[in-house]
């Protein structure tokens, strides 16, 4: 079974979800995505972990790093949740491009290289927004591209955390990495 929670953020609603102990999901109300890992049977209940998400989340919309991450439990495939861990590695207000996550990928399973476009795969899957950072992901050009709460949001985000965003752009059209 699984529960959830609403938040309320300053750049709209948060919906939390839980399997009972750990934090299972962060989605931005109605973003691409929203809700995929939940079970058929959820419920809206208070629960510590969400009393915890919640501090986290207060921290960070304050403009400053939470110096704690909530429990949580990556509900994805294995290769998503080996880059969702890299995901967590960068640090807040900076930026890690889908190239350098490829590159880490690949040395980890001994290859050559790895695709750009599969690692933006599993970014754009991420099931735990803001405290799993898909939004410091960019393109290697600079591009800021493929945020499922909206490329709107995420520079909203990058701003409040006073990432350098001199060399970064939205395209204008398609989403190359």
């Amino acid at each position: 079974m699984d529960y959830t929670y609403h938040y309320d953020s300053p750049f709209g609603g948060i919906t939390l979800a839980s399997d009972g102990d750990s934090l299972i999901g962060l989605w931005f109300d109605n973003q691409k995505y929203f809700a995929d890992t939940l079970e058929d049977e959820v419920f809206e209940t208070a629960l510590p972990i969400f009393d915890e998400t919640a501090k986290w989340l207060d921290i960070y919309f304050s403009g400053k790093a939470p110096d704690f991450t909530p429990p949580l439990t990556m509900r994805t495939t294995q290769f998503r949740k080996e880059v969702w861990k890299i995901m967590l590695t960068i640090p807040f207000g900076r930026t890690m491009t889908y190239g350098e996550i490829a590159d880490k990928i690949a040395k980890q399973h001994g290859l050559d290289r790895m695709s750009a476009q599969a690692i933006g795969g599993a970014v754009g899957h991420n099931s735990i927004l803001l405290i799993i950072p898909c939004h410091r992901v960019v393109g290697t050009n600079g591009s800021l591209t493929g945020y499922a709460g909206g490329i709107d949001k995420k520079v909203k985000l990058l701003t409040m955390e006073n990432a350098d965003m001199t060399n970064f752009f939205v395209p204008k059209s398609g989403t190359a990495l």
